[in-house]
């Protein structure tokens, strides 16, 4: 099957590379030339392992291909797959029209009889926004409309689109599933089938879910510090109760981060001022996130009594390791707010070489992780990459003015932790 894929950045370049992989004949298309140029030359936009091979490989079979060109790579396409990451902003607030106008813009090159399939996280009711707009510009178009909601994470996207749970399609017509069922079918027949705004509502409703599954975690981990309870034994006490499981989002950590899951929040809050309904568990979720994101700022200030002029050193820079994403980053949103304290940031992370213009001034980037330990009046460990576990307890001990490590989601606590000269702090653990 021809595909036209629009949108090349993580989702829309994994999306593609996997439907050339599959067998499809596939067009990734996109604005920006330079974008579309690298990837040509097999080298994508974002960090995601196995990506670069993925592309090389479609590119070298002939069956993956590229362009800015709306006309070509929609000529004899059936399905446009629609698959931009969603921008949003510094309040979780995001920019669909950036979406919907430039689905727009390439509506009239559809073939007729051809499917759009959007995937972009767009709210409840968008793809019938896009479904009239159409309608209105040619009444007598067959083009069908679908809908099914992106489900790739950072890292892990590739194998989380080659052998996924299940994939959630919602149609409108027999004809929109026989034409789903066939670009499918070479990944999975565990397809959900539903409406158009069921599959729309189940993508806000499963990350309002995870969401509030972090901030009850992390809200409970707070009180845990507090009365001595260790919230790891807590978080083994729910995930062996049989009405709750193992694989529960449940782990006490770092606030939510990235935007991905605040914006399903965002879309579920604005469609309940639009209908009249209140939504105050939505809110809640996130005024409790908005709190937690203090923590980490709050510990080095009880460690450390006042931040003016000491150094800290910031492990992970990243939303979260195997990418190199820096936007939205909570380790950025972190050093920002400790230079604006007075603090002098140093800070590694072996998947960011140079920072952009906006974060030089603010934060030193060392060349290892060992470089950061120099002289440091206190360690955060921001982002999980492996690399972390390799660092060695004396060098930290004897590198450090104060071995003082703040660790939210506890991913050094074995080592780090283990040892009764570094004053060691994680969300949860009783102080």
């Amino acid at each position: 099957m021809k595909v036209c894929v629009q949108g090349m950045w993580h989702l829309g370049v994994v999306t593609a590379a996997c439907l050339a992989h599959a067998g499809h004949d596939v067009t990734g298309l996109d604005d920006d030339g330079d974008v579309v140029r690298a990837l040509t030359r097999g080298e994508p936009p974002v960090l995601e392992p196995g990506l670069v091979d993925l592309v090389t490989a479609g590119v070298a079979a002939g069956r993956l291909h590229f362009t800015t060109d709306p006309v070509a790579a929609l000529r004899d396409a059936a399905v446009l797959w629609v698959a931009f990451d969603t921008p949003v902003d510094e309040d979780d607030r995001a920019d669909t029209l950036f979406v919907e106008e430039r689905v727009k813009a390439v509506l009239d090159y559809v073939e007729p009889g051809a499917m759009v399939l959007v995937s972009s996280q767009l709210p409840v009711g968008a793809t019938a926004g896009l479904e009239e707009y159409l309608r209105r510009r040619a009444p007598d178009s067959d083009v069908t409309f679908a809908y099914s909601p992106e489900n790739l994470r950072l890292g892990r996207a590739i194998d989380v689109f080659t052998s996924p749970d299940r994939i959630v399609v919602g149609i409108r017509s027999e004809a929109a599933r026989r034409r789903a069922s066939a670009l499918l079918d070479p990944i999975t027949d565990r397809i959900e089938w539903m409406s158009v705004e069921a599959a729309e509502m189940t993508k806000h409703a499963i990350n309002a879910f995870l969401a509030t599954s972090i901030a009850f975690m992390n809200e409970l981990s707070t009180l845990c510090e507090k009365v001595g309870a260790d919230a790891k034994d807590v978080e083994r006490g729910l995930k062996t109760e049989s009405r709750i499981g193992h694989r529960a989002y449940l782990a006490p950590g770092a606030a939510i981060a990235g935007g991905t899951l605040a914006r399903d929040l965002g879309f579920l809050s604005d469609i309940g001022r639009r209908v009249d309904r209140p939504t105050p568990l939505v809110d809640g979720v996130r005024a409790a996130n908005e709190a937690h994101k203090q923590w980490a700022g709050g510990r080095l200030l009880e460690r450390l009594c006042d931040l003016e002029g000491k150094t800290v050193g910031v492990l992970g820079l990243t939303y979260k390791p195997g990418t190199n994403t820096l936007r939205r980053s909570s380790a950025v949103e972190t050093c920002l707010w400790l230079a604006a304290q007075g603090v002098v940031v140093h800070a590694h992370d072996p998947a960011v070489h140079a920072l952009p213009v906006g974060l030089r001034d603010e934060i030193r980037l060392a060349d290892s992780a060992s470089d950061v330990l120099k002289g440091l009046d206190a360690l955060l460990v921001a982002t999980e990459w492996p690399e972390y576990r390799q660092l060695d307890v004396e060098e930290v001990v004897d590198g450090m003015r104060q071995p003082i490590v703040v660790d939210p989601n506890g991913f050094l606590r074995d080592t780090l932790g283990a040892d009764s000269r570094v004053a060691y702090d994680a969300v949860g653990v009783p102080r």
